[in-house]
């Protein structure tokens, strides 16, 4: 059975330590929706399938995975050296270098890379409370 934030984790929390949860719940979702609509050169993009890729890739690396979602857009939506950032930055951070900052997405603007950092780092924390949890 999935245990999830929206289901269990954010009224838990409420329990253990009270208005908590919505402060947390805030956070995660003014990071999961920002969004310029745009990718590298192109604007009114929809962004969310690939936000929601990079979420629940977070989750999959560290053992949570969804069966609501198929994991098939991970691999369609997230090139290889992406991966490997993330999964660099979300399980090695210490190993985190200039050079995979600059090896994925070389065509998108620093603003989107830092969206991808803020996204990733994130759903650490969120995958990181529900193990505690």
């Amino acid at each position: 059975q999935d245990y999830t934030w929206e289901d269990h984790g954010f009224s838990l929390i409420n329990r253990l330590y009270p208005d908590a949860g919505q402060l947390l719940d805030e956070k995660f979702q003014v990071v999961y929706n920002l969004t310029y609509n745009t990718i590298a050169m192109h604007s009114g993009v929809d962004t969310s399938m690939l936000r929601r890729a990079i979420w629940n890739y977070v989750h999959c690396v560290f053992g949570i995975r969804y069966d609501d979602y198929d994991y098939g857009e991970v691999n369609q939506l997230l090139e290889r050296s992406l991966k490997i950032y993330i999964k660099t930055v979300a399980c090695y951070p210490e190993k985190t270098t200039k050079r995979t900052y600059t090896q994925f997405w070389r065509h998108f603007k620093h603003s989107e890379k830092v969206h991808v950092n803020l996204l990733l780092l994130e759903a650490r924390m969120q995958a990181a409370l529900l193990y505690a949890l």
